[in-house]
């Protein structure tokens, strides 16, 4: 689950992306790209887009003793020999848009270009039972999520689901005790943290015959197998498989630590993982000379080299290769945000930066900042920040000059202020302060009272504050992106492609940490599962402006465009989907239909199970869209939907 406080985009992220995809290596081309297109045209569809809700069905019937006394019809429905959650989907779904049905097949906004569905979450660590000393797959459990999609007519997104998030599944515990199933950090195996007051388990993900590996393989087997025994017309309802939920890299304290503060410690340093790299680098270079050349070491063998696991600030080094930070893999961040009231619909405002006189970024100022919104309410909304990430490798070490200057429309240049900052070089001499070599901007006096009109802040980079990069330290995230793209992989090749829905599409359930301007994206290293895996298409979770705005479109254009002369166009699936704002039913149909013209095949949200008109008791997501739930205003974002889904209903005299 993406539960970003701010959702912005990283503009390194697209160079990230190219860098990907040509099977290039290190940080190379980190430069805004300010001017970005959307893709030429829709990508031809065969379906319509699936709207997807993810309904909690799991505790209130699923798994009915792991929940609060639920009313005897329900009960009825769920847990007779019978029994699935087909009648509560059903349920739920008919409050959000009332439907004809015919032959018992129910209509929705088909006209529109999507149909009303569901997304069926399988716990795969809950599908087991302890018995006789040691773990079963709970078949009467297995099957009852498969009779969910027996019984219900609706299309559904099968979410094969296992995560860090704990599922409160007895085997959990089980499986946290034996160190093999934790990720390492450099010092040691993970304990288990919270996220919202709920357990994370930093699960392994570099040893795939690590236990918890083989019982999400095998958990997910039963599931796929139950599916395959029903008729092939209930099978043809499966519209989408997708796969394990969020899988990434891990760091301490996962509720605060994603950002670029605190020691700096990132998975895996497991012994398998750290002879992985040695394997990686072995064969990126060939020689042990040749690493050497590129990275400015003295490794005697390729078993000498170790992962870059310490910070030069506070910890003695054996040499400079072993340093490692959030920068150290060249890149600098600079951010902040900006607002002022009465804006022009359409106005266009951007930051621009300069290092020691030349320009060296600019950001459009349309970016989710959640939290200046909660710190400044009075703001009405959330897209107040900017943020350029600064390629520094071919700096010369020295003090380096940054300016800072907002630009509204084709207004004078309005200076917001400056930066001194230091780069370092491997023997921490004295930083000299560099030349200006380029002549600053001249900025008008009318600019005065414009710029007095804002309200902004610039977050980083503080001042005087130091960089050091390491050449070694991209080949490491670069290992540990594969680590994380091959693991998705092996899964789907092992579960999904040797059975019956092998041509069913499967996505991945990727989080976009690139998405967020106080985020280090290099700690998840997701960039290769977002740039493209073998027979997976992309699934990705969209929070705050990256679900409605222009960044995750732009971006997504630019995959395209790199993906489309080896592998022409692919629809891709919105897993998670919550703006954190209100919309009215014209914004809300805008957004779905930019997804849908981009070639979203799904789009999923979470939402509150819904019997007899009351909402199901249990532990309630904050995320749903739900008419009680406030945060997020999400009671809006459900009026939205139930007037769009009823305005578009084929056979409604709204529909179009």
């Amino acid at each position: 689950m993406n539960t970003s406080p701010s959702l912005l985009r990283s503009g390194w992220w697209l160079s990230a992306l190219a860098a990907s995809l040509a099977g290039a290596l290190g940080a190379g081309g980190w430069r805004l790209h300010s001017h970005l297109t959307q893709p030429d045209g829709p990508l031809p569809r065969q379906q319509p887009m699936v709207l997807a809700p993810m309904i909690g069905v799991i505790e209130p019937c699923i798994l009915p003793a792991s929940s609060a006394p639920q009313p005897d019809s329900l009960q009825t429905q769920c847990s007779n020999a019978q029994g699935s959650a087909a009648a509560l989907v059903e349920a739920t779904l008919r409050e959000l848009a009332s439907t004809r049905t015919t032959a018992g097949v129910s209509h929705s906004a088909v006209r529109e270009g999507w149909e009303l569905g569901y997304t069926l979450p399988v716990p795969l660590l809950q599908l087991f039972k302890e018995q006789a000393g040691g773990w079963q797959i709970d078949q009467p459990l297995v099957d009852k999520l498969a009779r969910t999609v027996r019984d219900s007519e609706r299309p559904v997104v099968v979410y094969l689901f296992a995560t860090h998030f704990a599922s409160h599944a007895p085997l959990e515990q089980a499986l946290a005790a034996d160190p093999r199933n934790l990720a390492q950090t450099p010092d040691g195996p993970m304990p288990a943290g919270k996220y919202y007051g709920e357990p994370v388990y930093y699960w392994n993900i570099a040893d795939p015959e690590a236990p918890v590996n083989l019982r999400r393989r095998e958990a997910a087997a039963a599931m796929v197998g139950a599916l395959c025994a029903l008729e092939p017309r209930h099978r043809s309802k499966i519209r989408a498989v997708t796969l394990l939920g969020e899988v990434h890299h891990y760091f301490p304290d996962f509720e605060q630590g994603m950002g670029f503060g605190g020691p700096y410690r990132v998975t895996d340093y497991s012994p398998a993982s750290q002879a992985g790299f040695q394997d990686f680098l072995r064969t990126q270079f060939g020689t042990i000379e040749a690493l050497n050349r590129a990275v400015g070491g003295s490794f005697a063998s390729w078993e000498a080299i170790t992962p870059p696991s310490k910070d030069i600030r506070t910890e003695p080094l054996a040499h400079f290769n072993e340093h490692i930070d959030s920068y150290a893999q060249g890149v600098l961040p600079v951010s902040g945000w900006a607002f002022r009231a009465g804006r022009a619909p359409g106005s266009h405002a951007q930051v621009l930066v300069y290092r020691n006189g030349e320009l060296a970024g600019r950001a459009p100022i349309s970016l989710s900042r959640q939290d200046v919104l909660q710190a400044k309410p009075e703001f009405g909304e959330a897209n107040t920040g900017w943020r350029v990430d600064l390629d520094f490798r071919h700096w010369p070490a020295g003090l380096h000059r940054l300016d800072f200057y907002l630009q509204e429309d084709m207004r004078p240049l309005a200076p917001l202020g400056t930066r001194q900052v230091a780069i370092m070089d491997r023997q921490q001499a004295t930083p000299l302060e560099q030349p200006l070599a380029g002549q600053l901007p001249q900025t008008a006096t009318q600019a005065a009272p414009a710029v007095a009109a804002w309200q902004a802040h610039i977050d980083s980079p503080a001042q005087l504050s130091s960089y050091y990069y390491n050449p070694l330290v991209p080949l490491w995230h670069t290992f540990r992106a594969k680590q994380v793209a091959q693991y998705i992989e092996a899964f789907g090749k092992a579960v999904v492609q040797p059975s019956c829905l092998h041509n069913v599409p499967t996505y991945t359930h990727q989080i976009v940490p690139f998405s967020n301007p106080g985020w280090d994206a290099q700690k998840f290293a997701v960039e290769e599962s977002l740039a493209g895996l073998h027979n997976i298409r992309l699934g990705v979770s969209l929070y705050g402006e990256a679900s409605y705005g222009d960044s995750f479109g732009a971006w997504y254009a630019q995959r395209q465009r790199l993906r489309a002369p080896r592998s022409g166009p692919e629809a891709y699936g919105v897993t998670e989907f919550h703006p954190l704002k209100g919309m009215d039913a014209t914004e809300w149909n805008k957004t779905l239909q930019a997804h849908q013209r981009r070639g979203a095949a799904f789009l999923s949200f979470f939402m509150e199970p819904r019997w007899e008109g009351q909402r199901v008791e249990r532990g309630h997501n904050i995320f749903s869209i739900d008419p009680e739930n406030q945060q997020f205003r999400s009671d809006a974002l459900y009026r939205a939907a139930q007037q769009t889904l009823e305005h578009s209903a084929p056979g409604n005299p709204g529909s179009r």
